[in-house]
């Protein structure tokens, strides 16, 4: 089967039946084997953590606080062969870029040579994530700006094409292009009310149909909009990676743990749609004590430790 032209439905029977596979006792063996719990692993963004250390100094102490990773940005951010190096000095991996153009350089854009520069950006991630060793990028699709020129339809049609012609060199170099649900007016309607669902994200995605292409879910950034849990549940399998903030009516978006987001229900949700993987912390940064708390707090309110 060809890889890159593989979609999500034919990737779920070939996933499934590896699964079955995996899962038939050796002889002799008994039927039962314990299952090794779902973990989630801590990352920040590296341009939160302040100040002029090395890169390889900061690598060094974000793996001392506590961190199982770290993501970097594409285009441009710091430079990727030093991060590389760094990473392999220290033993922090870098999990993935974000796609540090997707708002300026919009794939959902009127202009078409804006979103040939877009698709370029995306591929420049792309290959950068591969280069460090990453398995995602991070892309905000586009956005709604005007009734005539960028509504939504327009967005959703742009951003999929765009994707679409990215894929092949994802698939190609095995790295995801994951979708972050953020307030750009789109996938959720930005004058409703706080009850909102993600089945407009998550139609928007089976539209995609690839196994290359799934939610990076922000827990804190549709807290506004609605139930952060119940979007968990509804999305599911096509979660991939998790960004992790808060948010509360009374003080916008803020420290982990002091907004509205209800985290024992998001923990439960985590729990039953069975998601592993990488959590990114995207808040306010600083020197080494606040990027040391910023880990405590994903510890006590994404991880439900102390």
């Amino acid at each position: 089967m060809n890889e890159i032209n593989l979609n999500r439905r034919d990737f779920g029977k070939a996933s499934s039946l590896a699964l079955a596979a995996t899962a038939l006792p050796a002889l002799g063996q008994a039927a039962e084997q314990p299952r090794p719990k779902p973990r989630i692993l801590k990352s920040i963004k590296f341009g939160m953590f302040g100040g002029n250390l090395p890169i390889a100094d900061k690598f060094r102490a974000l793996k001392e606080i506590g961190y199982d990773g770290v993501e970097l940005n594409s285009p441009g951010g710091v430079d990727k062969k030093q991060a590389l190096a760094a990473s392999r000095e220290t033993g922090l991996p870098i999990h993935g870029v974000v796609d540090s153009i997707h708002w300026g350089t919009r794939l959902s854009s009127p202009d078409a040579a804006t979103r040939r520069k877009g698709l370029e950006g995306l591929k420049t991630a792309i290959r950068d994530t591969r280069l460090v060793g990453g398995s995602a990028v991070l892309l905000v699709p586009g956005a709604v700006r005007d009734a005539k020129n960028e509504n939504h339809q327009q967005v959703w049609d742009r951003s999929i094409e765009q994707i679409n012609l990215a894929i092949p060199l994802a698939a190609k170099l095995g790295i995801h292009i994951l979708i972050e649900n953020v307030w750009n007016n789109f996938l959720y309607d930005p004058k409703g009310d706080n009850n909102q669902s993600a089945d407009l994200l998550a139609k928007y995605l089976d539209e995609i149909n690839s196994p290359w292409v799934g939610s990076y879910f922000d827990i804190g950034n549709h807290q506004r909009f609605g139930k952060p849990a119940e979007w968990i549940r509804t999305l599911g399998k096509r979660i991939v990676k998790l960004d992790v903030k808060d948010w509360g009516k009374s003080n916008g978006f803020c420290k982990i743990g002091d907004g509205d987001v209800y985290w024992p229900d998001v923990r439960k949700a985590l729990g039953e749609i069975g998601f592993t993987g990488w959590s990114t912390a995207e808040v306010g940064g600083g020197n080494r004590d606040r990027i040391k708390e910023i880990h405590d707090r994903m510890d006590k309110h994404l991880l439900g430790k102390g």
